[in-house]
């Protein structure tokens, strides 16, 4: 399926990026890295470091989280151990939903 040449996002969605990315580069300005650093640091260009701190919404999140992380900007409130242990609990609650919600896998007939 080839990529859309345009997406339309949600103005939420926008908002929350541009807030995300305004954040980031504030944090970053306030530790004293230099795009670069951070670019280097996380493997990408600047370019996309410019992307992220823009709020555009086609930076992909792993990046985006992971400048957020280098530059020690904390995405969620709790700790890193609670951090993990709330993940523990979301996956413990997905594998407790009954077999209707989850996506089936159909048997593909390819006897011709």
């Amino acid at each position: 399926m080839p990529k859309p040449a345009h997406r339309s996002y949600s103005r939420y969605a926008r908002e929350a990026a541009e807030l995300l990315g305004l954040l980031i580069r504030h944090t970053r300005v306030g530790a004293g890295l230099t795009v670069a650093e951070v670019a280097e640091r996380a493997g990408i260009s600047r370019g996309l470091v410019h992307r992220i701190e823009k709020g555009e919404m086609g930076s992909s999140i792993g990046a985006t989280f992971e400048v957020a992380a280098i530059v020690g900007l904390r995405l969620f409130e709790a700790e890193p151990t609670t951090l993990a242990r709330h993940l523990a609990m979301e996956r413990d609650r997905l594998t407790l939903l009954p077999q209707s919600v989850r996506s089936r896998t159909l048997k593909v007939k390819d006897d011709f």
